[in-house]
């Protein structure tokens, strides 16, 4: 138990690095707080429509045994913040990177902690430290860019799969929360089938009840984000 509280603790911790506005501070010199500006989410596509494309989004994701190619899909037509990320025309690293880069690292963290369980304890752990920082008073980003960190490192034998459901709501214009639904249920229904049937996880954990369970967890935290959130300002 105490090495699952460590990895919850940790995985919080990571969560709650100000990755939007660390950058808002380059960018600005001080001057921009994601918060009053924009769509007022300190995450990676209000940092991209306020700062530029360029503090948004970085170059190509290296990992080590995964080759990735994708497009960058804008985040009006996908929901909310939700998969516009990976386009491999600059190498500049942004905030998206470092926020998935963050869940990633919670879920890595966490396994060398507490096994299996507390990757995904970690992982959950540091969606909710990006939503709900302690550091700024609880206001932080909606978390999907840090879950897709959670889900490459526990579960990335779904990860493709996930993307496809991005593409495929990315006509759902004005649909955010509609998407992330869409995507939350995949997400939970793929983590008990495959645990069910004991399916292959590539480099993540052997599929287990926590993998469901933590998928539940992380999507009610990003669908409170998304209903609490003001409308996006055009």
């Amino acid at each position: 138990m105490l090495r699952l509280i460590a990895a919850a603790t940790t995985g919080y911790a990571l969560g709650t690095i100000p990755s939007a506005d660390v950058a808002a501070r380059l960018a600005t010199r001080g001057a921009t707080d994601l918060r009053d500006a924009g769509s007022g989410n300190p995450g990676a596509v209000n940092a991209m429509a306020v700062l530029g494309k360029g503090w948004g989004y970085g170059g190509p994701l290296v990992m080590a045994g995964l080759s990735v190619t994708a497009v960058c899909v804008p985040a009006r037509e996908v929901g909310g913040d939700y998969y516009d990320f990976l386009p491999l025309d600059d190498h500049r690293v942004g905030v998206l990177i470092a926020d998935v880069t963050k869940g990633a690292a919670a879920c890595a963290t966490g396994s060398r902690l507490a096994g299996a369980v507390g990757a995904h304890v970690g992982g959950t752990a540091a969606v909710v430290g990006h939503c709900l920082p302690v550091w700024n008073g609880f206001r932080g980003g909606k978390g999907v860019a840090a879950s897709a960190g959670q889900c490459l490192a526990t579960f990335p034998a779904y990860f493709p799969i996930d993307l496809g459901v991005a593409l495929a709501t990315a006509r759902w214009r004005r649909q955010a929360l509609a998407a992330t639904v869409a995507a939350s249920v995949t997400w939970v229904g793929a983590g008990v089938v495959w645990w069910r049937r004991g399916w292959p996880n590539l480099w993540g954990p052997q599929p287990s009840a926590a993998l469901p369970l933590a998928a539940v967890a992380t999507s009610g935290v990003i669908l409170s984000r998304f209903m609490v959130a003001r409308p996006r300002v055009r």
